[in-house]
């Protein structure tokens, strides 16, 4: 009687297996695919983004929000986020890139609530009143000493002025996917069109968020 309910449990481990393979494998293909050493891409294009390899896994933070309250610790996971950091003034580079954010995000019609914006900044630079009229959607975050951890992980910002914003000229814009990975990057003359394709493409192969 013992062979044959080890064979019944081979048989049955075998088919969990193939079924797990079944639901889980095209995800993980597609996101080795953006994700690994090989940077494939569709059709041979190339993003507009730069990749950030490996992915980097960013904290879960409760920080407060620049009208009250505040994010709750998973406020960067479920939904991409296109996150925009701003220590001082928003100046011109500063609008530019919100407005442009605004306008993939927009594009992205029936997916664009898959999509979400975070603008980290301190208070002193903008007219919040403006910016909510402006920008609705737009999940103003109040910078503090609390989001340093999750500052000194964006490249092309200055780690040992981390608490306080780390380099306010950085204006890159940086794209999470909904597990929390922070996963690319957008120089500050990068074209809003290749964003947007990045994004179509991003959420045509991916099934979270």
């Amino acid at each position: 009687m013992t062979a044959p309910r080890s064979a019944h449990d081979r048989r049955q481990r075998r088919l969990l297996i193939g079924l797990a393979l079944i639901f889980f494998g095209p995800l993980g293909v597609s996101f080795y695919m953006y994700y690994g050493h090989g940077s494939w891409h569709p059709g041979g294009r190339v993003n507009a983004g730069d990749l950030i390899v490996p992915p980097r896994p960013l904290p879960s933070l409760a920080l407060p929000l620049q009208s009250s309250g505040e994010t709750d610790s998973a406020f960067l996971r479920r939904k991409w986020t296109l996150l925009y950091v701003q220590q001082g003034p928003c100046a011109e580079r500063c609008r530019i890139s919100l407005y442009e954010t605004r306008q993939v995000r927009l594009a992205l019609d029936r997916d664009m609530d898959r999509v979400q914006r975070v603008f980290i900044a301190d208070g002193d630079c903008c007219d919040f009143q403006f910016l909510h009229e402006q920008h609705p959607d737009l999940v103003a975050v109040r910078m503090n000493p609390a989001a340093a951890p999750l500052l000194a992980l964006l490249p092309h910002r200055d780690p040992g002025n981390a608490s306080a914003g780390g380099d306010g000229n950085a204006e890159r814009v940086y794209l999470i996917d909904p597990l929390g990975n922070l996963m690319m990057s957008y120089a500050p003359d990068a074209k809003p069109k290749g964003m947007l394709e990045d994004m179509k493409r991003l959420l045509r192969l991916s099934h979270i968020g």
